[in-house]
């Protein structure tokens, strides 16, 4: 069979370069020993996976293209191939129990691969991924940084995260226009936030949707009595210049100065 053609809706940009592709599969690290590899393409990876017997791995690509030439070249994926959408599979329905996720994601959806990590934080005690590199940068960047997001504050939360390195374009089939970055995430010991973690999120989202204003200014959309608070300090302060513990004491704040009459309180 010949190689499979690269699909511009799919996010396509197949690695060649096997050594890189092995240092990948070596960063990820053990227990658990059950992983899922999202979207294996043509097996750069799914190769060196393969030869782990340390890990128990299922496969998940949606191109059914990529499903065929992944059976001809690395039949021994068998039943542990799945074709569908990761996006809409339930990391319960693969594995029972927790497991680790790894793959060179697809640029068009790697941010919704890193938010459905979050919601299955519970699931998920590892990550080692390849994306663009400045989302990459983005998630592992600390506060103060231009690039620290949303993602930051949110898995950071919850992961230890490294940024390994970076891969540049010429390695990939079609070259992509920007260059990507390898990032390792490991579960950390917290299980519950010191907060209400939906407050949490909300607060969080709603701070960097306007992240040129201030907090006094970016926060006034959620239900609690500003007011009463924003002479204080912290809503003077841009998103970025909080880290993940003062976005925590931030939302105590918020919680504590709830409206009960213009929304229901929020529970945990």
């Amino acid at each position: 069979m010949k190689k499979v053609k690269a699909k511009k809706y799919l996010g396509q940009h197949f690695l060649n370069d096997t050594g890189i592709a092995r240092t990948i599969v070596e960063s990820l690290q053990t227990p658990p020993h059950k992983v899922i590899e999202v979207g294996s393409g043509m097996g750069v990876l799914t190769r060196y996976l393969l030869q782990r017997d340390d890990l128990d791995v299922r496969f998940v690509e949606i191109d059914h293209e990529s499903i065929l030439y992944l059976l001809e070249h690395y039949p021994e994926t068998g039943r542990h191939l799945i074709e569908k959408d990761f996006l809409k599979i339930r990391i319960e329905d693969i594995f029972k129990g927790q497991c680790s996720i790894i793959g060179n994601f697809p640029y068009n959806i790697s941010s919704q691969i890193f938010f459905k990590t979050f919601d299955n934080r519970h699931l998920v005690t590892s990550l080692v991924g390849m994306v663009q590199r400045e989302v990459g940068r983005r998630i592992a960047s600390p506060h103060g940084s231009k690039e620290y997001g949303i993602l930051s504050v949110l898995l950071q939360s919850f992961y230890d995260i490294e940024y390994l390195f970076t891969v540049d374009e010429h390695v990939f089939t079609p070259p992509p226009k920007v260059k990507s970055g390898v990032i390792r995430m490991t579960r950390n010991s917290v299980q519950q936030l010191t907060c209400n973690e939906k407050l949490f999120i909300k607060t969080v989202k709603a701070a960097f949707n306007q992240r040129r204003k201030t907090l006094r200014n970016s926060l006034q959309k959620l239900p609690f009595n500003l007011e009463a608070v924003k002479h204080l300090p912290v809503f003077g302060l841009r998103p970025e210049q909080l880290s993940v513990s003062g976005f925590q004491e931030l939302t105590l704040l918020i919680e504590e100065h709830i409206v009960e009459s213009e929304e229901p309180r929020i529970e945990s």
